[in-house]
């Protein structure tokens, strides 16, 4: 915690208490359910919570934007931006349930109001967003060719509607396929642990329809 506190020092008691009960919650989870590698759960806070809560140093979402993750897995990205920007709408869908019913029990016991759940393919999304994030789900191409119609048209956030993934590693292929400027953001612009060094956000803004 005192990491999360050093790079967010404005957080409430509420908020603290609650990023400090994702560590038992997740491993008490991942002792039934595999929802993260057994070597990563002793990092927790610095490889998936702050990896996640990287993107609120991108945008610091306004209250009623809509938010959908995709592929959710445990609950990351949406889980810790939820505890951060508590009047935010955040949607987490994965297409394997047990994933959701884990995501689900996590943000019931944090008393996460503003997070729904689905067990859903992205494909099968009827409704549109303000940003869509993922994390490490699949190659940009595909990931858009989910999405992109599922984006809403009128923006009111300082960062225009659209996508942000958080990926590691050389993308430059991916992005050649993407009908849209694609703009990667290191992470270590914000964080200095070893962690993030090939760590980006990648940002693709919705080109109205």
């Amino acid at each position: 915690m005192n990491t999360i506190c050093r790079y967010f020092p404005n957080l409430t008691d509420k908020q603290i208490h609650q990023f400090e009960q994702l560590p038992e919650l997740y491993s008490f989870w991942n002792g039934q359910i595999n929802v993260i590698s057994r070597k990563d759960i002793d990092n927790l806070q610095i490889n998936h919570v702050l990896h996640s809560l990287s993107i609120a140093k991108l945008i610091s979402f306004k209250d009623t934007t809509s938010v959908l993750d995709v592929g959710t897995g445990g609950g990351f990205p949406g889980i810790p931006l939820a505890i951060l920007f508590p009047c935010v709408d955040f949607h987490l869908i994965d297409a394997v349930g047990k994933k959701i019913k884990v995501t689900q029990d996590i943000a019931n016991q944090l008393g996460l109001a503003n997070v729904t759940t689905d067990h859903i393919r992205a494909e099968q999304l009827k409704d549109n967003y303000d940003f869509i994030l993922s994390r490490a789900v699949t190659q940009l191409p595909v990931f858009y060719s989910w999405v992109h119609q599922r984006i809403a048209k009128h923006s009111f956030n300082d960062l225009p509607n659209g996508m942000l993934c958080l990926k590691g590693g050389d993308i430059t292929e991916e992005r050649k396929q993407i009908p849209c400027p694609v703009t990667e953001y290191p992470v270590s612009m914000w964080f200095e642990e070893a962690y993030f060094a090939q760590k980006n956000i990648v940002y693709i803004p919705c080109l109205h329809r």
